[in-house]
């Protein structure tokens, strides 16, 4: 029996390409001292050799341990897109991206993230919203000395780099869309409390229902967590009140499903008698009937740059850019079925 081939060392991609072991080593480690055509080169090399380089080798090598945590608090549609994109960039450049969910509000939580960061040695984190926000966890991260990149936070902060879409004007311009088809009497379901853009995104409804000299009735605002089930309590007591809304806008794409899905059940017209706008363009948005108007967030984008962030830069050692990274991507309005002028 043939004797099954034995695989690809650092040594044969250098061979192959021509060049030294050491700088098949860098083009590895996304060093960036290694011309793009010599890069090029090894990467092509590696993939003719299927070479893989050994993950515990190049730990105890050097101070990298090729882990990045994506830390969340709770599954859903952004989640899944945000990990997409995350674990691509990271898997281009040989690293890991572990997932892991945390319940802040649980007595254990302070010791559990100690406990894994002691454990497991990352290389950086991202923070999803909410836990962006959490000034708990922002210290946790710190005096471990543990780069972070934090997702949609409310506040630039001084230490780490943050990635976010202007939430408040993407709000503002849902709202002169429903404003402008002759809504009136409009619905908002806030996101979670104390989170950045569930504060950005009521802002912006306010500022242009001000602007157009549009009331905003205290009795049609509503909050839903981000969540469907709470969205779906939410719709419930909007649509119950004497004079429901004609339309309604839900902080996400989540909470909007939910509005449709109890506007159904009621036996109402969509978007004729009731028009619902969402936010981020969430898989959700085109799975239902209506097809959403909402928001579409660069998502993956965002969670590219951000584990990109982490790997380019090696922030244990070199530390962050200066002037420090603070990104505001662009996003998309998106005019679907679910709104339409009141009848």
């Amino acid at each position: 029996m043939a004797k099954p081939s034995q695989p690809a060392t650092l040594e044969d991609v250098a061979a192959l390409a021509e060049v030294s072991a050491k700088t098949v080593s860098r083009v590895v480690n996304a060093e960036p001292t290694v011309s793009v055509k010599t890069r090029e080169r090894v990467l092509r090399a590696i993939e003719l050799l299927d070479y893989k380089p050994n993950l515990n080798a190049r730990m105890l090598a050097g101070e990298r341990s090729y882990l990045i945590g994506l830390f969340y608090d709770k599954p859903g549609d952004y989640l899944t897109n945000f990990h997409a994109g995350a674990a691509d960039r990271c898997r281009e450049s040989g690293y890991h991206l572990m997932l892991e969910s945390w319940d802040r509000d649980s007595p254990q939580f302070t010791r559990q993230v100690s406990t894994l960061l002691r454990q497991m040695r990352l290389d950086g984190v991202i923070l999803l919203p909410p836990l962006s926000d959490d000034v708990l966890i922002g210290n946790i991260l710190r005096d471990a000395s543990v780069p972070t990149v934090r997702i949609a936070p409310r506040d630039h902060i001084e230490d780490s780099p943050s990635i976010v879409i202007d939430d408040y004007l993407a709000a503002r311009q849902l709202t002169a869309h429903l404003l402008s088809l002759g809504h009136r009497r409009i619905g908002f379901i806030l996101g979670k409390p104390g989170h950045g853009a569930t504060e950005e995104r009521y802002r912006g409804f306010a500022d242009e229902m001000r602007a157009q000299n549009t009331p905003i009735e205290a009795s049609l605002v509503e909050t839903g967590n981000f969540v469907f089930t709470d969205g779906v309590a939410c719709a419930q007591r909007l649509l119950s009140v004497q004079s429901p809304p004609t339309a309604i806008f839900a902080s996400n794409d989540d909470m909007a499903a939910a509005v449709i899905s109890v506007a159904h059940k009621r036996g109402l017209e969509l978007p004729t008698q009731l028009s619902v706008v969402g936010f981020d363009d969430a898989p959700v948005a085109t799975m239902i009937w209506p097809l959403l108007t909402t928001v579409r967030q660069p998502v993956t984008t965002m969670a590219r740059l951000a584990a990109e962030l982490i790997i380019e830069n090696s922030p244990r050692r070199l530390g962050w850019p200066s002037p420090l990274p603070h990104r505001t991507l662009d996003f998309e309005l998106l005019v679907r079925d679910s709104t339409a002028a009141p009848t």
